[in-house]
């Protein structure tokens, strides 16, 4: 005996497979470079390059503090998230009564239940440790944007190979950054298990469209393609 039925199984193979799927087609694909994150990389590169031009860089110094902030922000909501999700563990059966008298809600069992709630911990620890990986990166960026050559040397070879790095290491905190909001987003998708199979599915193909739609077709993608 299974400990979900055919068509969980179903649906959270369809869960797992959009996440894995979007993810690569997103990062990996010629099509992804089109995209607003692949477009945002171009400006990270743009950003540390026109620093070597600079001589005073507090500005430089704030935009860093504001994405450090940013960072900081979400990996506190992840563990926040995280205490969240295993308080549902300490009033199961009161969320099961609830849950089975929605209108498509499917009768669970404990066991099913407390499986799904460590689902979505998990899903919360994975977004965590990106956020926490990129608060980290960004620490790094501001070391080496402290440590840029000087606005005298921007034509050196050295000052040009130092803001390349610097940008790589930008682009890297980023996707980062980028993945752990995307683990928020289908974490919403993921709530929809817990109603019923049907509706993850459902929930899976609305995340996945809104997210396509903001990095491609989005009004904030074609204000970066302006001309």
């Amino acid at each position: 005996m299974t400990l979900f039925s055919p068509l969980d199984l179903a649906a959270l193979a369809l869960f797992a497979g959009a996440w894995i799927v979007y993810a690569i087609l997103l990062e990996w694909t010629p099509h992804g470079q089109n995209g607003l994150n692949a477009k945002m990389d171009v400006y990270r590169d743009e950003w540390m390059q026109r620093m070597l031009e600079r001589d005073m860089r507090m500005l430089d110094g704030q935009i860093m503090a504001s994405l450090q902030n940013g960072t900081a922000f979400f990996a506190s909501t992840s563990l926040l998230a995280i205490g969240g999700a295993l308080t549902l563990l300490r009033s199961t059966d009161d969320l099961l009564t609830v849950v089975a008298s929605l209108p498509f809600g499917v009768p669970s069992s404990r066991i099913e239940w407390e499986v799904k709630t460590m689902g979505l911990v998990v899903i919360f620890i994975y977004a965590f440790y990106k956020f926490a990986w990129c608060y980290r990166l960004y620490n790094y960026v501001a070391i080496m944007i402290g440590a840029m050559p000087p606005h005298t040397q921007k034509k050196s070879a050295h000052a040009k190979i130092h803001a390349a790095r610097t940008g790589k290491l930008c682009e890297s905190a980023g996707r980062h950054f980028n993945r752990g909001q995307r683990a928020f987003f289908f974490a919403l998708g993921y709530l929809g298990w817990f109603v019923s199979p049907w509706l993850l599915m459902a929930t899976t193909a609305a995340v996945v469209m809104v997210m396509w739609q903001r990095q491609f077709t989005s009004d904030a993608r074609r204000a970066m393609l302006a001309k």
